[in-house]
Protein backbone atom coordinates (compact mmCIF):
# COMPACT_ATOMS: atom_id res chain seq x y z
CA UNK A 1 0.00 0.00 0.00
CA UNK A 2 2.75 2.20 0.38
CA UNK A 3 3.50 2.30 -3.70
CA UNK A 4 -0.05 4.57 -3.94
CA UNK A 5 0.75 6.56 -1.22
CA UNK A 6 2.66 9.60 -2.99
CA UNK A 7 -1.36 9.57 -4.70
CA UNK A 8 -2.60 11.03 -1.63
CA UNK A 9 -0.13 13.65 -1.08
CA UNK A 10 -0.58 17.46 -1.40
CA UNK A 11 2.54 16.79 -4.31
CA UNK A 12 -0.11 15.10 -6.41
CA UNK A 13 -2.82 17.25 -6.37
CA UNK A 14 -0.43 19.94 -7.05
CA UNK A 15 0.54 17.96 -9.99
CA UNK A 16 -2.59 17.69 -10.98
CA UNK A 17 -3.47 21.67 -10.82
CA UNK A 18 -0.62 22.73 -12.17
CA UNK A 19 -1.40 20.44 -15.47
CA UNK A 20 -5.15 21.73 -15.47
CA UNK A 21 -3.33 24.98 -16.01
CA UNK A 22 -0.82 24.17 -18.07
CA UNK A 23 -4.09 22.69 -20.04
CA UNK A 24 -6.06 25.77 -19.98
CA UNK A 25 -3.31 28.19 -21.02
CA UNK A 26 -2.50 25.78 -24.27
CA UNK A 27 -6.13 25.80 -24.86
CA UNK A 28 -6.35 30.28 -24.90
CA UNK A 29 -2.78 30.28 -26.73
CA UNK A 30 -3.91 27.77 -29.48
CA UNK A 31 -1.35 25.43 -28.80
CA UNK A 32 -0.82 21.78 -28.42
CA UNK A 33 -3.49 20.62 -25.42
CA UNK A 34 -1.70 17.40 -24.73
CA UNK A 35 1.96 18.85 -24.96
CA UNK A 36 1.96 21.26 -22.48
CA UNK A 37 0.68 19.50 -19.56
CA UNK A 38 2.59 16.40 -20.74
CA UNK A 39 5.65 18.42 -20.66
CA UNK A 40 4.43 19.80 -16.67
CA UNK A 41 3.56 16.52 -15.67
CA UNK A 42 7.18 15.28 -16.68
CA UNK A 43 8.88 18.28 -15.43
CA UNK A 44 7.31 17.56 -11.78
CA UNK A 45 7.62 14.17 -11.80
CA UNK A 46 11.32 15.22 -12.39
CA UNK A 47 11.65 17.39 -9.93
CA UNK A 48 9.01 15.93 -7.02
CA UNK A 49 10.15 12.20 -7.50
CA UNK A 50 13.50 12.26 -9.11
CA UNK A 51 15.33 14.79 -7.61
CA UNK A 52 13.36 15.08 -4.53
CA UNK A 53 13.40 18.56 -4.16
CA UNK A 54 9.62 19.39 -2.39
CA UNK A 55 7.35 21.92 -3.00
CA UNK A 56 9.46 25.07 -3.75
CA UNK A 57 11.80 22.79 -6.51
CA UNK A 58 8.48 21.98 -8.00
CA UNK A 59 6.99 25.43 -8.11
CA UNK A 60 10.34 26.55 -9.79
CA UNK A 61 10.24 23.31 -12.59
CA UNK A 62 6.73 24.92 -13.39
CA UNK A 63 7.92 28.85 -13.57
CA UNK A 64 11.09 27.28 -15.83
CA UNK A 65 9.09 25.85 -17.79
CA UNK A 66 6.92 28.63 -18.29
CA UNK A 67 9.53 30.84 -18.89
CA UNK A 68 11.01 28.50 -21.55
CA UNK A 69 7.23 28.23 -23.40
CA UNK A 70 7.36 31.81 -23.35
CA UNK A 71 10.96 32.28 -24.79
CA UNK A 72 10.29 29.24 -27.31
CA UNK A 73 6.83 31.28 -28.09
CA UNK A 74 8.67 34.75 -28.29
CA UNK A 75 11.68 33.75 -31.39
CA UNK A 76 8.90 31.65 -32.93
CA UNK A 77 6.48 34.63 -33.00
CA UNK A 78 9.50 37.12 -34.27
CA UNK A 79 10.65 34.83 -36.80
CA UNK A 80 6.93 35.05 -38.91
CA UNK A 81 6.96 37.58 -41.73
CA UNK A 82 4.89 40.18 -40.96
Amino acid sequence: MELLAPLYSLQFLLLLVCAGVYYKAAEIENASSLLWPGLSVLVFLLTWRLFGWGLPGNLLGQALLMATITAVRVLRDRQKPS
